[in-house]
């Protein structure tokens, strides 16, 4: 190491280009086969696909804007988050955002490479780590088997970045501590494998090695992989019973047709920043009595958020009490909630409580409540201000302790406005709102979600699905899920019971429904490849240079397709001063696209 160091002090600069060509010379054999040019994103390849612009302020890695930070600096933010929360929290927060970084960087490989050789795809995380500055590696042992689910990999990794601030804050000690790495190794691989894939630093610099041992394998292999997932688990809520002999769950199922078995974890999992928020905002107001309201689409979890914050609030060894607003018939919403006396009315042949009464001194969730009736939003107005209720047909009034916790899918503020809601309760029920965010929003999370769901449905229907093919991954990763994460469980459920016994799920399982196939297959390009949806759905892929193939494909007779396209990949070159990154943003083309053309002219 010192050696190294000795090296680099005085040495004049070099290009990006000389780096690379030098570390092809020197990369590792890796599985024992070399990934060729046109095999695979080789370092050269991943290279071309960082770009700068300084003039506005930006670093591209393809599509993904990069920053370049000082190391120092990031160990300034490790320092402060140890000593803020404590090394398990910290840890925790640098595992999950490094998980994030890994998902991004495989899903930029699957796009990028569709038609790479797997081990290629593998290897392309190592040497993104590499180019992005975070740490040099070599492989080790990689052996992999996508069909069937296995995964074994062991890496030497140098010159941790991570570990040289950790040194340097806390000198050597006898815990590893490249948490960061560890989370990006995790994402890349479990989003290419679909399959969750557990890495643990066996050996570590900051533990007085000379060079980080990882070791990688799914988490069926390692066995027990609770502490590991415990880092990926946003730091579990306070409060909630842990089994840590248990494998932590990646979400909690939403409410099914069927009666599920319990589940050994009931905590919310997420990495992205978007699940973080809301699960921040949940411990955040927990502790208090203030009422809740959930906003988000169908399908989110709003229900499960709602058990969550009883289960982690003082209410909660007390009842929690569950009702859709939008299943009571409007004859029955008073009843329902407050209870009826004996022979109130033709039928009440015995009196019983409503769910006010049984949600007494716990907390009462109030669904798809936009749905209630401007009578029924009046009577429920006055049991929330005054915190009395009566039953139907009765004469005494009972004062009850209940939280009200409030969920909805529509824009009640527009509902205010259009006089489909009234603005008192409105604002009664909008103390503090959480909104939850659509599984589009948390892409990050999907890997984890599909591992959690498989497992689950695996031992709920006797099954032994292994995992998913690579285009499962890669469409249900670019799907814009208008359901959100009930429809991925829905996928997920049917999937295991379509593929084979110890086989793996692979798209003709989960696409039944003709409209959710129509809309995953929208974006699949002229080489098979699922390009990246916007938010209004239109493909990713739809680039002016693909469409005018297909326009120049219609037209019949006339120059050939390739000279068509030499020409305008010429014309745009020439407009832009032979600025590749300029041409192609005016053809609508990602960098290294272009200059995949560009070197086809000059061959």
């Amino acid at each position: 190491m010192s050696q190294r160091r000795s090296q680099g002090q005085g040495q004049p600069r070099i290009s990006l280009a000389e780096v690379t060509r030098a570390r092809e010379e020197t990369l590792p054999p890796g599985d024992g086969r070399t990934v060729g040019e046109d095999d695979g994103p080789t370092l050269r390849d991943l290279t071309e696909c960082l770009f700068f612009s300084p003039g506005d302020g930006r670093i591209w890695l393809e599509d993904q804007r990069m920053v370049l930070v000082h190391n120092t600096s990031l160990g300034a933010l490790r320092r402060e988050l140890i000593e803020r929360l404590g090394i398990a929290r910290a840890r925790g927060l640098l595992t999950r955002a490094g998980f994030v970084s890994g998902v991004h960087d495989a899903q930029l490989v699957r796009e990028r490479w569709v038609d790479a050789d797997p081990a290629a795809m593998f290897v392309a995380g190592t040497r993104l780590h590499s180019l992005e500055g975070v740490v040099k590696v070599d492989v080790v042992r990689l052996e992999f088997d996508p069909p069937r689910g296995t995964y074994d990999g062991e890496f030497l990794w140098h010159h941790s970045s991570e570990d040289d601030q950790h040194i340097a804050a806390y000198g050597v000690g006898s815990e590893p501590a490249c948490w960061n790495q560890l989370g990006y190794a995790m994402g890349y691989v479990t989003t290419l494998l679909g399959k969750l894939t557990i890495f643990r630093e066996v050996e570590c610099r900051s533990m007085g090695h000379d060079v980080c041992r990882v070791i990688g394998r799914t988490a069926d292999e390692w066995g027990d992989v609770s502490e590991d997932l415990h880092y990926l688990n946003a730091e579990g809520f306070a409060g909630v019973a842990h089994d840590p002999a248990s494998v932590p769950t990646a979400a909690v199922l939403p409410s099914v047709a069927c009666e599920l078995p319990p589940l050994a974890d009931r905590r919310l999992v997420g990495v992205s920043s978007a699940f973080n928020a809301a699960a921040q905002m949940l411990r955040r107001v927990a502790p208090t009595r203030a009422t809740v309201l959930f906003v988000g689409e169908s399908g989110v979890g709003k229900e499960l958020f709602a058990q969550m914050l009883h289960t982690i609030s003082p209410r909660a060894q007390s009842p929690f009490v569950s009702v859709n607003c939008a299943a009571i018939p409007e004859n029955l919403v008073e009843s329902e909630l407050f209870g009826v006396e004996r022979g109130a009315y033709t039928g009440a042949v015995s009196s019983r409580p409503g769910r006010f009464e049984r949600a007494d001194r716990g907390t009462l969730f109030l669904d798809e409540i936009g749905c209630l009736s401007l009578t029924s939003q009046g009577k429920l107005l006055r049991a929330l201000q005054e915190g009395v209720i009566e039953r139907v047909g009765g004469t005494r009034s009972m004062r009850v302790n209940v939280r009200v916790v409030a969920a909805t899918n529509e824009d009640l503020r527009k509902a205010v406005a259009e006089g489909r809601f009234r603005e008192d309760l409105f604002y009664r029920l909008n103390v503090f709102p959480v909104k939850l965010p659509p599984l589009r929003e948390r892409r990050e999370d999907i890997p984890l979600l599909l591992n959690h769901f498989l497992r689950h449905y695996n031992e709920l229907h006797g099954r032994k699905v292994r995992g998913f093919t690579t285009r499962v991954v890669r469409a249900l990763l670019n799907y814009r899920f208008p359901g959100n994460v009930r429809e991925l469980q829905n996928l997920v459920e049917r999937g295991v019971i379509v593929a084979d016994d110890e086989g793996v799920i692979d798209l003709p399982h989960i696409l039944r429904d003709e409209e959710a196939a129509r809309e995953m297959l929208y974006s699949v390009g002229d080489k098979g490849r699922l390009d990246q949806m916007s938010p209004d759905g239109q493909s990713g892929g739809d680039h002016l240079l693909d469409r005018f193939r297909e326009f120049a494909s219609d037209a019949g007779d006339g120059p050939s397709l390739d000279a068509l396209e030499s020409q305008l990949v010429r014309a745009a070159l020439d407009k832009a001063d032979g600025n590749v990154s300029a041409a192609a943003r005016l053809l609508g083309l990602t960098r290294s696209r272009m200059a995949y053309r560009i070197r086809k002219l000059q061959a």
